[in-house]
């Protein structure tokens, strides 16, 4: 067994420090070294790619919370005598129950029974796009203009998307993005003990909960097309989601379906204006696939997630050398993974061109991204438009201000100034 220092633990806390938010990478580096780290709360952290891909698919790992040995009372209470707690959502759980919930969930978002739903939001995430660019108005007296990419497009983009998806009043926006920001603020590793990160996220989810009961009241009489209404409706191949799970993975639709996507959007343009060439190869668009392949090396150089925390071992997992001991809490560190030079050359290099790109950026296994057909999309069609219709955008702040979580990493805000807008190329119907 590997005798685990306490060396590469402080690094871990490093990376979790809010001062290294900005470039984890390095540390991330001396993270590898040991693949298989204690850190000092008694968690498991791993960092290298094999190690991580073979844990995803290890059933040994769970993801459900409650098999962690110190939350099993915590879970067990209403979170201060509020409504009681909503059951796992899709990614608390494990086989065969996992397995069902995403069945279902899959069902009523993609392929076999609705398997043109995405595509059909296409045109519409077209529009959003270009009025979201429209709206950038020029200074004249100036003759140039700044603006947050995140306040001013990446945010409302992807917002308005879920929306329409799931069928959520786009004006009720202030109301769950300040719910969808307590429920992150809750899981931050840096804001407590696992105890009492579980309570609060509990608290934040039943409130998220209480919101989407309403929306559910409303559909009773009058369904409509949206994912909601078909997930309340029981349609699927099996016994359908009970009201309770309906809520709780409507919650995490709602949540995961704006908040990484508005990370993945942000690094992508503040990875593109620190590479101008890759900016100016698609600004010209004579390279049709080349949107995709940024995305995709986007989602290994700059993940917005950043790594899987709250996993927990049902039995002694020996990986590198190391034994977790069953019970254990596991950090999966995603973003050390896809860097990891024994699987990816160069790996601090972003390079679209890169012939093999085997990364994490939507995790692995059974909880492989349920969203990611629609974030690959959505961020193809912002980062193609943002490229080909600003006028020489440049940063105006670099580094950008940060947001405070870890694991869903991006910045803040991001600040742009541009000398104008090209008109929109509006497609053919």
């Amino acid at each position: 067994m590997t005798d685990i220092s306490t060396a590469p633990s402080s690094v871990w806390q490093q990376i979790l420090d809010h001062s290294s938010r900005a470039d984890p990478y390095p540390l991330y580096a001396e993270l590898r070294k040991t693949p298989v780290v204690r850190a000092e709360d008694g968690s498991y952290v791993v960092s290298t790619y094999r190690e991580i891909v073979t844990l995803l698919h290890d059933p040994r790992l769970s993801s459900n919370p409650r098999n962690i040995p110190e939350l099993t009372d915590a879970l067990a209470q209403a979170p201060d005598g509020g409504p009681p707690p909503l059951p796992p959502n899709v990614i608390q759980t494990d086989p065969p129950e996992h397995d069902r919930i995403r069945r279902l969930l899959t069902w009523n978002f993609g392929p076999p029974h609705c398997p043109g739903r995405v595509d059909s939001m296409l045109p519409t995430m077209a529009e959003i796009v270009t009025s979201e660019i429209d709206e950038l108005a020029v200074d004249e007296r100036s003759g140039t203009t700044r603006f947050d990419i995140v306040d001013d497009f990446a945010y409302p983009f992807p917002v308005t998307v879920i929306c329409r998806l799931l069928g959520v009043p786009r004006e009720d926006e202030p109301r769950f993005q300040a719910l969808s920001d307590a429920l992150i603020t809750a899981g931050e590793p840096t804001s407590g003990g696992i105890v009492e990160r579980r309570r609060r996220a509990d608290i934040a989810l039943a409130d998220l909960g209480q919101y989407f009961t309403g929306l559910l009241d409303a559909r009773r009489g009058e369904p409509g097309d949206d994912l909601l209404s078909e997930l309340l409706s029981g349609d699927g191949p099996e016994t359908p989601l009970t009201r309770e799970e309906v809520l709780s993975n409507a919650a995490l639709l709602l949540v995961a379906g704006h908040e990484t996507t508005v990370n993945l959007i942000t690094n992508g343009m503040l990875t593109l204006l620190r590479h101008p060439r890759v900016l100016d190869r698609l600004r010209r668009g004579d390279e049709p696939d080349l949107v995709v392949r940024v995305v995709e090396e986007l989602l290994r150089y700059e993940p917005p997630v950043q790594f899987l925390q709250n996993r927990n071992a049902l039995d002694d997992i020996e990986v590198a050398g190391t034994t977790i001991p069953k019970g254990t809490p596991v950090t999966l560190v995603l973003a050390a993974g896809s860097r990891d030079p024994d699987v990816v050359p160069d790996p601090d290099r972003f390079d679209p061109d890169r012939e093999h790109n085997e990364h994490m950026g939507f995790g692995g296994g059974v909880h492989y991204c349920f969203g990611a057909p629609l974030a690959r999309p959505e961020t193809q069609i912002a980062l193609t438009e943002l490229a080909r219709r600003l006028e020489n955008p440049r940063l105006i702040d670099d580094p950008p201000p940060y947001r405070s979580n870890p694991f869903l990493r991006g910045p803040r805000h991001l600040l742009v100034a541009i000398d104008g807008v090209n008109p929109a190329h509006r497609r053919p119907s």
